[in-house]
């Protein structure tokens, strides 16, 4: 383990290599045989670096939340390795095991589900005492309880309250007080503010920001909305069926996405200037994900995608870097300005249609893919 007088804010406290988790498929009730996989992950591999951010974002079912599960061990990984601090931590366990849960913490998506509503809240804030008791002086668990509630924005005087007695922001607050109390080095936010009214989500966002500031932490921030992820991450991976298809600094991500899943999320986000003339490319695409029990051969977005050729069904393109560490996993990764002015409908590069802009307003690039479209649409 690296010496504590050693780390800085930007050295690597988190590195992961080709991290895969499969679900097993299965059939009959007493004698259960295997008739498949799930593969909700297959060969992420990121670099968490200490006192900074590292948002994950993808749509519903591409393995985000996974993720987070294997990395703080809830989830045994299939294959792959994962370091903490030089330490290998899928061949941990017993003390040393024990030992890693309290560096590396997690708050849930839902406030009201991830509390026991039969405990109160200094039974809830101060359990992780009773698990480990080394870390506070005997005696001083209320103390230390009432101490974490004020961090986190609590009135310390309701300890003895029951989570039915809170809002949902504050019953996120205390999940959030739960995960401070072993003072971690690492927390996974599982979508911490996706569940919470928008006003609510930026009191959320400003106290993780504030606490990573107090503490030093390092967050792997899941999530689905880009508006949130963007103001508090300094990295960015976007996740598509099990992979990660661009990786880079915040600033490549949300000013210049390459690749086209990334470029169709980024279009959806609504502009909050009513007067800004300048209408951004709309991408629609059209089409669910297809499942991860079956993944498309070669590129996973293929049949998605308005850019397919015969290629992406044959080859899996790797991440490659595009320049100043923004990987990207696309053989035709352009810059999302390249695309404006024009409307590209029709079933992919076999039978294009290039067209103006359809009355000025904004511009659409709709996407039914190569091989294939779906008349309902799936838009995100």
């Amino acid at each position: 383990m690296a010496d504590a007088s050693s780390k800085q804010v930007g050295d690597s406290v988190l590195e992961v290599t080709d991290l895969v988790k499969y679900f097993p498929l299965t059939k009959g009730v007493v004698f259960k045989k295997q008739i498949g996989q799930v593969k909700a992950l297959d060969g992420v591999s990121l670099t968490l670096e200490r006192g900074r951010t590292l948002g994950v974002v993808g749509e519903s079912g591409c393995g985000k939340s996974t993720l987070g599960r294997v990395l703080t061990r809830l989830e045994d990984p299939t294959s792959g390795s994962a370091t903490f601090d030089g330490q290998d931590m899928f061949a941990m366990s017993g003390k040393d095991m024990r030992s890693l849960r309290r560096r590396i913490q997690i708050v849930f998506q839902d406030p009201y589900t991830s509390l026991d509503p039969r405990m109160t809240v200094s039974d809830i804030v101060g359990e992780a005492f009773e698990i480990h008791p080394e870390v506070v002086v005997k005696g001083s668990r209320q103390k230390q309880v009432q101490e974490l509630l004020d961090v986190v924005g609590l009135n310390p005087e309701h300890v003895n309250r029951y989570p039915h007695q809170f809002s949902g922001g504050q019953r996120q607050r205390i999940g959030i007080a739960r995960a401070l109390a072993l003072r971690p080095d690492v927390i996974v936010c599982d979508e911490p503010v996706s569940a919470l009214d928008v006003s609510v989500q930026a009191q959320v966002v400003n106290l993780l920001e504030s606490l990573q500031d107090e503490f030093g932490l390092s967050y792997l921030f899941i999530a689905h909305d880009l508006s949130v992820v963007r103001h508090i991450s300094d990295r960015v991976a976007v996740m598509y069926l099990g992979k990660f298809v661009e990786f880079g600094e915040s600033a490549q991500i949300y000013g210049d996405p390459q690749h086209p899943y990334t470029q169709a999320l980024l279009s959806a986000v609504p502009t909050p200037d009513p007067e800004r003339r300048e209408r951004p490319v709309r991408i629609i695409l059209q089409g669910d994900p297809p499942s991860p029990a079956n993944p498309p051969s070669g590129c996973r977005f293929h049949t998605r995608c308005w850019k397919a050729q015969s290629l992406c069904a044959e080859v899996e393109p790797p991440l490659e870097d595009k320049g100043d560490g923004h990987l990207v996993a696309c053989h035709f990764a352009a810059h999302l300005s390249d695309m404006s002015g024009t409307v590209e409908v029709g079933s992919g590069p076999d039978s294009p249609f290039v067209a103006p802009p359809n009355d000025g307003s904004q511009d659409f690039i709709q996407s039914d893919g190569p091989f294939g479209s779906n008349p309902t649409g799936y838009e995100d």
